[in-house]
């Protein structure tokens, strides 16, 4: 599947409005999906939180203390899908 997010927007209560490549948009509540501890604890601190930002090399969202969230994920969240599977590629051998 793999989506990459374009944009990132935060709204209040821990909500963002994600956009991904494809133009599937939405909003996620990440408060139901982190647990604030260990990297996502300076998530809790709102004013924090909205200073998300999009890795455009990565194709995701993430905070400067390094703590980011799998597009994946958010993917399936918006769409209501479940996250596809990844078909096994054969490996030549030498």
């Amino acid at each position: 599947m793999l989506k990459d997010i374009i944009s990132v927007k935060p709204f209040e209560l821990y909500q963002l409005h994600l956009k991904f490549e494809d133009d599937i948009e939405g909003v996620v509540d990440i408060s139901k999906l982190i647990e604030f501890t260990g990297i996502f604890s300076p998530l809790e601190d709102l004013s924090y939180f909205v200073k998300v930002k999009v890795n455009p090399d990565l194709g995701t969202i993430y905070w400067e203390n390094g703590a980011d969230l799998d597009p994946d994920v958010l993917y399936s969240i918006i769409t209501n899908q479940p996250i596809g599977t990844y078909k096994k590629e054969s490996v030549s051998r030498f």
